[in-house]
């Protein structure tokens, strides 16, 4: 027999638990949690780094206690959640299809779902690099896990591939546990992390950031016993002549992030393209009625603070949804142009939405840059910032009146202002 549900979040992480709440505090009461790990709190269990929550609570948090404030809250509300249960597939009429120890094989009827899967880390295997399959080779979120969870360490002396913030969190996690962080290689000429991450972690402990580096070769068939370091052309290929042995036994991988979004697919959601996550509206709704995306399953986030509040919005708008509240528009387009990667949403169910937060990335570093959103020949708005990079996620705020003039599609785009 199928079950029935209102609405059905996949994840239970920090995503997964503000939409819960987000959905309880609009009126719905008949909400599940899927979570496949055998707690709630994602990612965050094993950050145990501060730096999180000083937006959503004003005060600075480690990840677990991040976690725990989200998790008690659902505890208090008794909103349901099942743990240790994988979610199989989805279909395009809202048919879950987990499996568990303890129910085995299921389905539920939703009336809405609520995707917040997160993301995982970018493997070896995405990589090409040339070498043997040693020991000592791991995503810096499997060490991160080793170190924080298992009181494990993966080794002694350690080169990072990649700047993104876990890679640099684990150059300084690393160097507390008595590790020697050699270097920190980057392909591109540009940090992946957060600017107070590079200060943190890497010149606070006087570890080296290689940047237009990349990893040539591993070296060693048992345990990785060096790697040889290459700065990179204008094309980011390895320049032969300017390369160099570093003796290691770890080699931790920081390449990059991608949004779980196998289930997504499954069910026929278009995906951006940039973003790997799927197109969605000022609600976070999907193509699908009905199918809410919200969170690093959506597009790869900075700060947890603001994936709460994504998680929030994507909440209040599936129970809207539930209560037939939800109004659906011919839609506006949002073009990215000139140095602007992507934004989020991608589009606008309707120019009477409201104010509207557009999360947008750049492609390159820019300094003294102009941003500027277009409906046609017509300015809407322009903004100046000093400094913009493809590590900080960017916010534009549309207040409704901006909203009210967008027709059919707009362009936003960035630009650095010729010296």
């Amino acid at each position: 027999m199928m079950e029935a549900r209102e609405i059905v979040i996949i994840g239970g992480g920090p995503a997964g638990m503000a939409a819960a709440l987000a959905a309880h505090e609009a009126g719905i009461r008949d909400i599940l949690i899927l979570e496949r790990d055998a707690a709630l709190g994602g990612i965050l269990q094993q950050c145990i780094h501060n730096g999180f929550g000083l937006h959503r609570f004003g005060e600075e948090l480690t990840g677990p206690e991040y976690a725990e404030r989200y998790a008690r809250e659902v505890y208090a509300k008794g909103i349901p959640y099942a743990l240790n249960t994988m979610v199989l597939d989805i279909s395009k009429d809202k048919i879950v299809t987990a499996i568990s120890e303890e129910r085995g094989v299921f389905h539920i009827q939703a009336k809405a779902i609520i995707l917040a899967m997160g993301c995982r880390e970018r493997p070896r295997g995405a990589l090409n690099i040339p070498g043997a399959r040693p020991a000592g080779i791991y995503t810096a979120g499997t060490a991160q896990r080793f170190v924080n969870i298992k009181g494990m360490m993966p080794g002694k002396s350690v080169v990072i591939l990649g700047s993104g913030d876990i890679g640099l969190i684990m150059a300084r996690r690393m160097t507390l546990e008595g590790a020697k962080v050699q270097a920190v290689c980057e392909l591109m000429p540009y940090s992946g992390g957060l600017n107070r991450n590079i200060v943190q972690c890497l010149e606070d402990f006087n570890i080296p950031l290689m940047l237009s580096h990349t990893v040539s070769k591993i070296h060693g068939k048992g345990r990785v016993t060096g790697v040889t370091i290459s700065r990179v052309d204008e094309n980011l290929r390895p320049i032969p002549e300017e390369s160099q042995y570093i003796p290691c036994d770890t080699l931790l991988l920081s390449c990059g992030l991608i949004p779980e979004n196998e289930l997504t697919k499954s069910a026929g959601i278009p995906l951006d393209r940039v973003t790997s996550g799927a197109i969605v509206n000022e609600e976070r709704e999907t193509d699908i009625p009905g199918i809410f995306a919200c969170g690093n399953v959506l597009h790869v986030h900075d700060l947890v603070d603001y994936v709460s509040e994504e998680a929030a919005l994507a909440g209040k708008a599936a129970a809207g949804y539930v209560l037939g509240k939800t109004k659906r528009g011919t839609g506006i387009t949002i073009r990215a142009a000139g140095a602007v990667r992507y934004t989020v949403p991608q589009r606008l169910s309707t120019n009477e939405a409201g104010e509207v937060r557009l999360y947008f990335r750049v492609g390159r570093v820019l300094r003294g840059a102009t941003i500027t959103l277009t409906c046609g020949d017509t300015v809407l708005l322009q903004q100046k910032k000093r400094h913009m990079a493809p590590g900080e996620m960017e916010c534009l705020v549309l207040k409704a009146d901006i909203v009210a003039k967008m027709q059919d599609t707009v362009t936003l785009s960035c630009e650095e202002v010729a010296k």
